[in-house]
């Protein structure tokens, strides 16, 4: 559908809009002021790469009345339709009440029900949501047929179609242009050009020719820019197409005149320019054709996560498998894949046993094991062997889905940055007529003879070389690009701010338990008290953990299972966050936690201290155990450090960062864990409610912080740090608090995101150091300041491919994001030479 509603993470909505025709970024800024002042409208951010704008209501928003909004400054919201599945009609005046319901609908513009396929096709603008529920107030039930990849997919095709046409274009311009600029410029190149002419058909006859063949040119492939630009101008909003409209057409129209009423120009200036207007027209159609390609390029990233996933799934329905389309699966269904075939949609095996290559997603490049149990994500390929798996995550809810709505939203999103290049912008195209103005009115009284030709060129030559396109596709492209590549490699901006904070991070805080380590501890020692019993002590405290969600318990719990032991029913259990659990088994008070829940307890636990110590000493956890009031045993847990955490913690240095780690464990432990890692500052023995005070510690301290957790109480932490990093693998709600999302739970993806971030934000300020100085050393050129000292002059020709190829430049400097590899320490590098 052409608007798409989004809701996001806090709850606000968002309503999504193509608009075409939008070619600098004076067009972006006359289109954003155009939908804020659409009644109920609280923000809008429109993006020129993309295409797209979106809108945040602070109330009820009409979706045709935005559509009008943007029709209203000359630019075009693409109709579409969308099909809907209705299920209840039985005749054909349901059939009647289920079109004007759907008619009823803002920003419907069409709609066709038919009563044997029990589809309606829908035109126009509205939302989907709100097309499904116009059809239940009219007493029937709809489904919507069409997904988000078909709506991709047809977006894709309007972009392939607009490149045709600009390849059409060019190609006629290209062809009808080179006569008229070999007639006209030809001796420059080759000596007696304009001699063979003279002496053939004739100057004045060469002049008619030219005629003939520019206004082929200006008023057919050139025709885009005066439908655009002279409406834009007429409204006191002029843009890029103004500018070439009112370039091309002064210079063709004084060719006319030169041509057809010599008489009326003063002695001394009868020219033509006729080869200066066909040229302008068919270099900008050629910086056109080149910004549609590059632009096609740097959304490779979301075509290429669309056509991961497959358009068919083989499923098994009622004792028989067929195969069918992508979008008719259920969650719930089971589904057959073959070895070599990509995973449909999300799921959780039932039978069979493979390798799965998840690089695609994750970044990572090991294929990994599936067996009965192991979730499979759409999207991945199978390897070799046969999988069985039920579905449980379909459409808009696979984790494919949600990774390209990440992906589209970071990119369609604006940076800070980038308020500077609105500002600037929308006054630039006006402040360049006047320049222009001003430049052919000082040509005409201060110039030399003929001053009225001299006037002529330069002011054209002002309002080519300013066209601000680079402006506008300075910032947007690169995050395009960014973004795109972070997905590759498994990191997910979900925020397009994020990338620019980032690359401010000064201190990178991390998590211990599942993201310094692997988060499946395992229980490597028991030191008893007194004259306890092994088996009874570890019974009793399994039984007590069998209620508790810690990893740490389960560590317990399978050493337990390990031995065989029985684990008794438990009575009142409790958690004590931060400290630790406690409840009755067989009539006996077992409390199982850290020293300060024993302190709290008024426990003695000086008979084992010692020993607690030694354990923390090797880099374990220690916990004591208490049974009846009295000290049992101290347990010590053990959980294996990432493999790929000591690379990704060199790499950080590397990159000059701070690297904290933040735990509840014992201070002995965690610095026994940092000195092994080489981390820079321990908080150790912090509560849940702590992190964030040690965070804002940590920022006070070192200045801009990036917080990496997976845990549901690492979410307050993750949004108190200027930017919050996910473990992919951890919890939805961490993932949701955060700014940034690793998919594949490696630690070495905060580097990567780091190194990105900078080279992103590098890659900006280049395109607009790029795009500002072109027009600041330029506009004086084209202006003729350099005239009276050097006799320098600058053609409207030259103009226009200066003009061209800044927009080309911007974006291939864009495009060499694509080629961004991960930082690896130099110490593996050394290794690996």
């Amino acid at each position: 559908m052409n608007s798409v509603t989004n809701v996001k993470a806090d709850g606000s909505a968002t309503i999504t809009l193509p608009v075409e025709g939008m070619t600098c970024a004076s067009c972006v800024g006359r289109v954003e002021r155009a939908l804020r002042e659409v009644p109920g409208v609280a923000d809008v951010s429109v993006n020129l790469a993309t295409e797209r704008a979106s809108v945040t209501p602070s109330g009820q928003v009409d979706p045709a009345a935005l559509v009008a909004a943007v029709e209203r400054t000359g630019y075009s919201v693409p109709r579409g339709a969308v099909e809907l599945g209705i299920e209840g009609m039985t005749c054909a005046s349901c059939v009647g009440r289920v079109e004007r319901a759907l008619k009823a609908v803002p920003g419907v513009t069409g709609a066709s029900v038919n009563l044997a396929t029990e589809r309606a096709s829908i035109e126009g603008t509205a939302d989907a949501s709100a097309l499904i529920a116009a059809v239940a107030g009219a007493g029937y039930q709809a489904t919507s047929l069409e997904s988000s990849a078909d709506e991709r997919s047809d977006a894709q095709a309007r972009k392939t179609e607009e490149e045709h046409k600009l390849r059409r274009d060019f190609t006629l311009a290209l062809l009808l242009t080179l006569p008229v600029f070999v007639m006209e410029m030809g001796s420059h190149f080759i000596p007696g050009v304009h001699g063979l002419i003279h002496s053939t058909i004739g100057i004045q006859n060469s002049w008619y020719l030219q005629f003939m063949l520019t206004s082929l040119v200006m008023f057919g492939p050139g025709m885009r820019f005066y439908r655009a630009g002279i409406p834009a101008l007429l409204k006191g909003a002029p843009d890029m197409n103004s500018l070439v409209a009112v370039g091309s057409l002064a210079a063709y129209g004084y060719s006319l005149v030169a041509t057809f009423a010599p008489g009326l120009l003063p002695a001394g200036t009868v020219n033509v320019y006729f080869e200066a207007a066909a040229v302008i027209v068919t270099l900008i159609l050629l910086g056109r054709l080149l910004e549609a390609r590059a632009k096609g390029r740097a959304s490779d990233a979301i075509r290429h996560l669309v056509g991961l996933q497959p358009r068919t799934a083989r499923v098994r329905r009622d004792a028989a498998t067929d195969e069918i389309p992508i979008a008719e699966l259920r969650a719930g269904d089971v589904v057959e894949v073959r070895p070599g075939e990509r995973i449909p949609v999300d799921g959780e095996v039932t039978e069979g046993e493979s390798h799965v290559d998840e690089s695609m997603i994750s970044g990572e490049p090991l294929p990994v094991a599936k067996a009965p149990g192991a979730r499979v994500t759409g999207g991945t390929v199978n390897q070799k062997g046969a999988l069985i798996f039920r579905a449980t995550a379909v459409g808009s809810d696979t984790v494919l889905s949600q990774i390209i709505r990440m992906v589209e939203d970071a990119q369609g999103s604006k940076l800070p940055i980038q308020g500077l290049v609105d500002k600037v912008t929308m006054w630039f195209v006006p402040a360049v007529m006047v320049v222009a103005a001003a430049t052919f009115l000082a040509w005409l009284t201060f110039g030399p003879s003929p001053a009225l030709s001299f006037a002529l060129v330069n002011a054209v030559a002002v309002l080519i070389i300013a066209c601000p396109c680079a402006m506008g596709l300075a910032t947007p492209t690169s995050i395009m690009v960014g973004t795109g590549r972070g997905a590759e490699l498994g990191v997910l901006f979900r925020r397009g701010e994020a990338l620019q904070v980032l690359r401010d991070a000064k201190v990178v805080a991390l998590d211990k338990t599942g993201t310094l380590t692997e988060g499946k501890p395992k229980l490597t020692d028991l030191v008893l008290a007194g004259h306890s019993d092994r088996g009874d002590v570890l019974g009793k405290v399994a039984a007590v953990e069998m209620r508790s969600e810690h990893p740490v318990a389960g560590a317990i719990i399978a050493a337990a299972e390990a031995e065989v032991l029985r684990l008794p029913q438990v009575t009142g259990f409790e958690s004590v966050t931060g400290y630790g659990v406690r409840g009755i088994v067989d009539g006996a008070r077992v409390e199982v936690g850290a020293d300060r829940f024993m302190n709290q307890l008024g426990i003695d636990i000086a008979a084992l201290s010692d020993a607690a110590d030694r354990l923390a000493g090797d880099a374990k956890s220690p916990l004591y155990a208490a049974i009846d009031g009295r000290l049992a045993a101290v347990l010590a847990v053990a959980d294996a450090v990432k493999g790929t955490t000591p690379a990704a913690i060199r790499a950080l240095h590397e990159l000059g960062l701070k690297v904290a780690m933040i735990t509840g464990d014992k201070a002995s432990t965690a610095q026994a864990i940092a000195s092994r890692l080489d981390i820079d500052e321990v908080v150790a023995e912090v509560l849940p409610d702590g992190k964030v005070e040690a965070i804002r510690r940590l920022k006070r301290d070192y200045g801009t912080l990036a917080f990496v957790g997976d845990g549901i109480n690492d979410a307050p932490a993750l949004a108190e740090a200027d930017i919050g990093i996910a473990i992919g693998t951890g919890t939805d709600i961490a993932i949701e608090a955060a700014d940034v999302v690793l998919i594949s739970g490696s630690l070495q993806g905060v580097p990567t995101a780091i190194a990105l971030s900078k080279a992103t934000i590098s890659n900006i300020r280049q395109n607009l150091f790029w795009a500002f100085a072109y027009n600041i050393a330029l506009i004086p050129v084209a202006a003729g300041l350099l005239f009276p000292a050097f006799g320098i002059l600058l053609s409207p020709v030259f103009a226009a491919g200066a003009m061209a190829l800044s927009s080309v430049f911007v974006l291939l400097n864009a495009l060499r994001l694509r080629r961004f590899q991960p930082p690896i320490p130099a110490a593996l590098v050394k290794e690996a030479k």
